[in-house]
């Protein structure tokens, strides 16, 4: 494996410049994939100012708005890493409102978050008309291991120390399903930008695997 540090701001930099010229004209369907303790809506929030004024408006979607109802998401218990590994994203729901219809042929007309966790009801949001060429950042976790159609994936890896040490204790329960992803779906050897994380300050890309 091969890594190359790079500054937080260049990180930045790079990834808008690699998503600027990514199918100009037309929509861009992009993850940015990682636990919590990569912060991926932090990345994901960063890339949106850069990406209009180089020309490419876009629109930062996160998972957590997509998640299934709790009487779903809690089936077997609220602490359980199996059913947050398998059953809390609701990938149905996100590719029908945001991925399929900003595919090629699509409406370009998506709904910016379904559910809302907290109120455990619709978040009945508005619809959005987005313009050709819009990007369309949608940050979370475990969105690689479905077939969930993006066009570009970015993915934010930790090593099992450094997400152990990051993840707060209320959320160390959803460590296995972390390392069950990281074997069973391994999106490091397949994202198409895969970025170091062990320490927020001072991340790597991952130039060979």
């Amino acid at each position: 494996m091969q890594v190359r540090p790079i500054t937080p701001e260049g990180l930045v930099d790079e990834l808008t410049e690699r998503l600027v010229a990514e199918r100009p004209g037309q929509w861009l369907r992009v993850a940015v994939d990682g636990p919590p303790a990569a912060a991926p809506e932090r990345l994901a929030d960063a890339l949106v100012d850069p990406l209009r004024e180089r020309g490419r408006p876009a629109v930062r979607i996160s998972a957590d708005d997509f998640l299934r109802p709790a009487s779903l998401r809690y089936e077997f218990g609220r602490a359980n890493p199996d059913a947050f590994y398998a059953g809390w994203l609701d990938e149905p729901g996100l590719r029908r409102e945001v991925l399929d219809p900003t595919a090629p042929g699509g409406a370009g007309r998506i709904l910016p978050s379904l559910w809302n966790p907290e109120t455990d009801r619709a978040s009945r949001a508005a619809y959005r008309e987005l313009p050709p060429g819009a990007v369309v950042l949608v940050s979370g976790a475990l969105l690689l291991g479905g077939a969930l159609p993006f066009d570009v994936t970015v993915h934010l890896v930790l090593s099992a120390g450094a997400l152990a040490r990051r993840t707060p204790p209320e959320l160390a329960w959803t460590l296995p399903a972390f390392a069950r992803y990281a074997e069973e779906v391994c999106p490091a050897l397949f994202a198409d930008v895969v970025v170091r994380l062990d320490d927020p300050r001072h991340p790597a890309i991952v130039e060979e695997r």
